[in-house]
């Protein structure tokens, strides 16, 4: 019942904490047990996912609240931060499996239990794969970019498991403690460089980056089709994560009414919409009687009109 009564997103941060909570227990029990630090690091891994999830929670409640006085654009861009700090923190994980990893290598240490090993990291990689699918389904449904970051998360995980695994594998038939530092190191690396992804993203919305060079050609055509549009400039765009703003300046004829110049933005508005259903767009367009595209550039630099007009 608590949870039908979430948003899909929200519901799917609770299922990953949870799934995530029990794997961190298991694993943590049997990388100290059996000395493994490939073990070891995966059960590092699970309890930053779980802490993740945890404040990926918090951050799509907080994200989904509306707009105030006080916050008039929302907080959207609180998913564009948790994006930011978990890419962050999944980075500080990756150092600290290759500092474990060398470890190892250097003081030469014997794994143990290898055949429970093998069975955690077999069951992890099951339940991470269907987690994995629920998550990527959810993203999909709703593009938000926090669930996107998780299910890359886990995605991770997936592979550095099935690495954990076959690593285990060979130390059981060959006896080479050294693989099992050599594919901990690996994974170490292999996790900093999917976080990097998560943090760009989340700093090109925090930094009002435009939308994708495709969503913003096409918009320029579906401005510049419309027939009784004269000309457009002052084109901008940027996301929130969950919220797409586009505003531009609309050159119609000058003695056009106000009412058919609304219904000439509509127009291009609900076209504009349809490119993607998903989020939320909010656009603004400016009605101007000609062009006055070089004045608008002169002031952005921090001209005056006084100067402009000279």
């Amino acid at each position: 019942m608590f949870l039908t009564q979430m948003s899909s997103e929200k519901r799917a941060t609770v299922v990953a904490t949870v799934i995530a909570t029990i794997l961190t227990l298991i694993k943590f029990f049997i990388g100290v047990a059996s000395g493994s630090v490939a073990v070891l690091a995966s059960a590092i891994d699970s309890l930053l996912d779980t802490l993740i999830s945890i404040f990926n929670f918090f951050a799509i409640r907080k994200s989904e609240e509306k707009a105030s006085d006080e916050f008039q654009y929302g907080k959207g861009k609180v998913q564009a931060i948790a994006a930011v700090i978990e890419g962050t923190v999944i980075t500080i994980s990756g150092l600290y499996i290759i500092y474990e990893a060398i470890q190892k290598a250097i003081h030469g240490s014997k794994t143990e239990l290898l055949t429970p090993a093998i069975i955690v990291m077999v069951i992890s990689i099951v339940v991470t794969f269907f987690l994995v699918q629920y998550l990527l389904k959810v993203a999909k449904e709703t593009d938000n970019l926090v669930i996107k970051s998780d299910a890359l998360h886990y995605q991770t995980d997936l592979w550095s498991n099935g690495v954990i695994l076959f690593s285990l594998a060979i130390v059981y038939f060959t006896g080479l403690e050294w693989v099992d530092a050599l594919f901990g190191f690996g994974i170490g690396v292999y996790i900093i460089y999917s976080a990097y992804e998560i943090i760009e993203e989340g700093i090109a919305i925090l930094l009002d980056k435009a939308l994708e060079k495709e969503t913003v050609e096409k918009i320029r055509e579906i401005i510049g089709e419309h027939p009784e549009v004269n000309g457009f400039h002052w084109l901008k765009t940027r996301t929130d994560g969950s919220i797409n703003y586009v505003e531009f300046h609309l050159v119609l004829q000058p003695n056009l009414y106000l009412i058919e110049a609304h219904r000439i933005s509509d127009q291009i508005e609900d076209k504009i919409m349809l490119l993607d259903d998903k989020k939320r767009w909010i656009i603004t367009p400016h009605y101007d009687p000609y062009d006055d595209e070089d004045i608008n550039n002169a002031i952005a630099e921090g001209k005056t009109l006084g100067e402009v007009v000279r």
